[in-house]
């Protein structure tokens, strides 16, 4: 039974590229690994950017430098 989570920051992902996320992650189990999609779980996690840091700054400083 696997288990897929997806961490993702929350800004603006549409229930489409979601449903793009889960469909493409389990047709991947499906081909690699030959698991059932009825067994197979996806969990997509939206991070608020305040909540992810990459080196020393949070994702949110990080956008606003990179936006100048």
């Amino acid at each position: 039974m696997p288990y897929v989570n997806i961490k993702i920051t929350d800004e603006g992902v549409t229930s489409e590229q979601k449903q793009a996320l889960i469909k493409g992650s389990t047709q991947l189990l499906v081909d690699v690994l030959n698991k059932k999609p009825a067994t197979t779980f996806v969990v997509i996690e939206e991070v608020n950017t305040d909540n992810w840091g990459i080196g020393f700054d949070q994702v949110t400083k990080l956008r606003q430098i990179d936006n100048k």
